[in-house]
């Protein structure tokens, strides 16, 4: 079954951010502190991410092109409205933090990244999901604590999580009948760096040192795919 391994994922997200809602009632220097923690930890693991690039340049122009996607079709905005929208159906609580804000970090820390992709990848085409059941673990405790300071968005990301590394398994089943496993694992080289970056984005916010649009970053995942495959004809 190709998508047990994301099934398991999702499961223990929800598992860890249903904990986590016991424990959103910490006094507020805690909430501030484990803030600063979970982003420190954050921004290192997008740089081990980030410096596994072999092509900086590959990266560069991803970020560059998905930038200019993104801001032309405002992706920040328009995940923030289904953010609130999908959390005003569930909760009436106003936390510090919004819904929203809840629901992009914790689907960008959960989908970006190695694991993500190598592990989709394998459950569809090997039927292998350890690495998904490994990812699920960790997700479920970093959810639980995401949870307790970003409040009920977390559990909302199991829904890209789900629909994102589904695809990508299902995707896999067939995909090596188009693409050589040379360039496939060259391309996971690069978008897991691009993807670190990102990763490096959210700790930066979450440390509000900066206050990134990474919803209009996100289209570089995608033109990292294209923009490989131009560099790999030359």
């Amino acid at each position: 079954m190709a998508l047990l391994g994301t099934i398991v994922n999702g499961a223990l997200i929800v598992i860890g951010s249903i904990i986590g809602l016991f424990f959103t009632k910490i006094p507020e220097r805690y909430k501030e502190t484990v803030m600063h923690g979970i982003g420190l930890a954050v921004i290192l693991i997008g740089l081990q991410m980030a410096f596994s690039t072999e092509q900086i340049l590959i990266v560069l122009l991803s970020l560059l092109s998905g930038a200019i996607i993104g801001e032309l079709f405002r992706i920040e905005e328009g995940l923030n409205r289904l953010g609130d929208w999908i959390g005003s159906k569930f909760t009436t609580n106003n936390d510090e933090f919004s819904i929203s804000q809840g629901f992009i970090t914790a689907t960008l820390i959960f989908c970006i990244g190695a694991m993500s992709i190598i592990g989709a990848l394998d459950s569809g085409i090997r039927h292998d999901h350890e690495v998904l059941i490994t990812k699920g673990v960790i997700d479920g405790f970093t959810s639980l604590v995401l949870t307790t300071t970003l409040g009920f968005g977390v559990i909302l990301s199991i829904i890209p999580v789900v629909l994102y590394q589904g695809s990508i398994a299902l995707l896999s089943t067939q995909i090596t009948h188009f693409v050589s496993e040379a360039f496939l694992n060259g391309l996971i080289v690069e978008m897991t760096s691009v993807g670190g970056l990102l990763i490096v984005a959210i700790g930066l916010n979450i440390l509000k040192i900066t206050k990134i649009r990474i919803g209009n970053l996100l289209p570089s995942i995608l033109t990292v795919i294209l923009i490989y495959y131009i560099f790999q004809l030359f």
